[in-house]
């Protein structure tokens, strides 16, 4: 993994402030979406799709590519958002979301869009995905593969009793090209994490299934590209990475207000959110 420049620094900065107007904007027009975890996100989906991933816009199916597993399909508005701005379709294209006929549905379709690389909505289901098709890589070349498998859970999402099946299944299996990034943003839709189903010790949990952990401020991108080299050179293990967010990040009117998890701003917010994004030019901090 290569180190991070002032300059990479500066580019990241600004592209994932356009993707926070792209994603205002999208859900303005849809009527309907999710805002907190999106926004939250995008420092994290730039990093991944700009300086990480092994990947070719220009031939989505390229099979030495990396692969993203968004199980927490519910903020794919970032998603989308990040893989427009890296050349996969038309920027334009984004206003399409969750109309009739669109491409970018309202959670992620595998055959809808080349370069999505499962279907998700119901929550809990993408880790199992990946063990799968990591094994299936395993199986087919013989060997380890060297691709890396990213998986993107949400921190309500760990409710699920399948993700931990899942989690005691990577760690028998030892594989350690699975990548976890949790989005540690302490909101579901019913309420803030404690209040719904306390987490903690999320960190003991993890490791006691056998995975490699660590913790990071999840808009440091320096932070952020270190935790993910750590987790490439894991060892016999799988490797989960908890990303510590704030949800709505970027518009200090949504951040940390779990009632932006899932609802979209009305034309009025969005010119409020807009017109926040546009005065920092680059400048969001990222503590």
């Amino acid at each position: 993994m290569k180190n991070l420049t002032d300059d990479n620094i500066r580019d990241l900065t600004e592209r994932a402030r356009a993707i926070r107007e792209s994603i205002v904007e999208m859900l303005l027009v849809a009527g309907s979406g999710h805002t907190a975890g999106s926004l939250g996100m995008a420092d994290m989906f730039v990093l991944m799709y700009v300086h990480v991933l092994r990947h070719k816009p220009s031939d989505p199916a390229w099979p030495a590519r990396d692969r993203v597993i968004l199980s927490n399909g519910h903020i794919c508005p970032v998603l989308y958002a990040t893989m427009a701005h890296s050349g996969y379709f038309p920027v334009k294209e984004l206003l399409t979301l969750r109309k009739f006929g669109t491409r970018l549905q309202g959670h992620p379709h595998r055959l809808a869009l080349p370069g999505i690389e499962t279907s998700s909505g119901p929550l809990g289901s993408g880790l199992s995905q990946a063990v799968g098709m990591a094994l299936a890589e395993r199986m087919d070349r013989g060997r380890a593969s060297d691709k890396y498998f990213y998986v993107f859970l949400g921190d309500g999402e760990l409710d699920e009793g399948q993700v931990w099946e899942a989690a005691m299944q990577a760690g028998k299996e030892k594989l350690s090209n699975i990548i976890v990034i949790i989005d540690r943003n302490n909101i579901q839709i019913d309420g803030y994490i404690w209040d719904v189903m306390p987490l903690e010790p999320l960190f003991e949990k993890w490791e006691s299934f056998n995975w490699q952990v660590q913790e990071v401020d999840g808009h440091n991108f320096e932070a952020m590209n270190d935790a993910i080299g750590r987790a490439q050179s894991a060892y016999g293990m799988p490797s989960v990475i908890i990303a510590h967010t704030i949800p709505g990040k970027g518009v200090k009117e949504f951040e940390k207000d779990f009632t932006w998890h899932g609802k979209p701003p009305n034309k009025e917010e969005a010119t409020m959110a807009l017109r926040e994004l546009r005065s920092l030019g680059g400048k969001i901090e990222h503590e």
